[in-house]
C-alpha cells in the first residue's frame, strides 16, 4: 500500500484535503457531524462548533489513510508509532492485565484504533471484539493485520460473546468499541453527552459476571505527523455498579471522558443518536 511508505506528515496533508472537501460540500459527513458536535456542545459557539466540525473531518481523513500503514507495515513499526511515554492511566492498565484478574478496555472511535489495538497487544494478549464487514475479503485482510501482533478477533454474536467471557475468566484482556449503536435485545438508553443514546449493556454484563477490571483508551494523534500517545484511563466507578442503567450510564461517562481529551478527533460522522426512545428520526438525511 502506498499509504504505508509515505510518512505520516505527508498522509495528513492529503487528509486535509480530504477533510476541507467533505466539509465545503454538503456531505453526509458534514451534516451528521454538525448535528452531533451541536448535540452535544449546545454551550459551544457557532464559530467553535465550525472549527470543531472542519477538524473532525480532517481527523477522520487521517484515520482512514493511516488504516494502510497500521496494517502494512511491520508489527514494531506500527507500534513505534505510539511513543513511549507512560502515563500513570497506562501504568496501572499494564498493573491490571498482569495480574491476572480480567481487564477490559473500552476503546471508543477516537482517533486511530487500529494503532491503539496493535500497541495493546504488544502489552498483553488480547481478544477484540469486532462487527465483521461486509465484504468478505476486506475481512480476511483485516483479520490477517491484526493477527500479526497479540490479538485475536471474535465476531459479535452468541459465539464471539462466549469467546470474550471464556478471556476474562482466564484473566485476559479483552477490547471493544463501546460507542456503536447496538441491536434491539442487547442496549438500553443512557446520557451521552446529556443527549439519550441507545447503548450496548454487554460490558456491563461481562464485568457482573467476572468483576473484571475496566479502562478506557485511546491513541491520541499528537501534530506535526509525530505519531501517537497512548492515553488509558480507569473508567467510571459507575460502570461496577449492579443496577444496570447505571453501568451503562457508566459506560458513556466513560468514553466522554476521553473524548473530551481529544474533542476533534472523535468520529462525529456516526449517527450515534440515531434511535431515540420516542421512535422520532433524529437525523433528517
Amino acid at each position: 500500500m502506498v499509504s504505508a511508505v509515505l510518512p505520516l506528515s505527508v498522509l495528513h496533508m492529503f487528509a486535509r484535503i480530504w477533510g476541507a472537501v467533505l466539509y465545503v460540500f454538503p456531505t453526509r459527513s458534514r451534516t451528521t457531524t454538525l448535528i452531533n458536535l451541536n448535540t452535544c456542545f449546545p454551550e459551544k459557539a457557532k464559530n467553535e462548533i465550525k472549527v470543531l466540525a472542519k477538524q473532525s473531518l480532517k481527523n477522520t481523513a487521517c484515520t482512514a489513510l493511516e488504516m494502510g500503514k497500521a496494517w502494512a507495515l511491520p508489527v514494531d513499526k506500527t507500534i513505534a508509532l505510539i511513543g513511549s511515554e507512560y502515563s500513570a492511566g497506562l501504568q496501572r492498565f499494564i498493573a491490571a492485565a498482569k495480574s491476572g484478574q480480567g481487564v477490559i478496555l473500552l476503546a471508543p472511535h477516537l482517533s486511530n484504533w487500529e494503532v491503539l489495538g496493535f500497541y495493546i497487544g504488544e502489552i498483553h494478549p488480547t481478544t477484540y471484539l469486532y462487527q465483521p464487514p461486509k465484504i468478505q475479503a476486506l475481512d480476511v485482510l483485516s483479520r490477517k493485520a491484526r493477527s500479526r501482533s497479540g490479538i485475536s478477533m471474535v465476531p459479535t454474536d452468541r459465539k464471539g460473546v462466549a469467546q470474550l467471557l471464556k478471556a476474562l475468566q482466564s484473566g485476559e484482556v479483552v477490547a471493544i468499541l463501546p460507542d456503536q449503536v447496538p441491536p434491539n435485545e442487547s442496549g438500553v438508553y443512557a446520557p451521552f453527552f446529556g443527549q439519550q443514546a441507545f447503548t450496548m449493556t454487554l460490558v456491563s454484563k461481562l464485568v457482573q459476571r467476572t468483576k473484571a477490571k475496566v479502562f478506557s483508551g485511546f491513541a491520541e494523534r499528537l501534530p506535526g505527523g509525530k505519531g501517537f500517545k497512548a492515553v488509558i484511563q480507569e473508567a467510571s466507578p459507575k460502570i461496577y455498579s449492579d443496577n444496570l442503567e447505571e453501568s451503562v450510564a457508566g459506560l458513556n461517562q466513560s468514553v466522554e471522558e476521553c473524548v473530551k481529551l481529544a474533542i476533534s478527533q472523535y468520529q462525529w460522522e456516526y449517527k450515534r443518536f440515531r434511535r431515540q426512545p420516542s421512535g422520532a428520526k433524529f437525523y433528517k438525511h
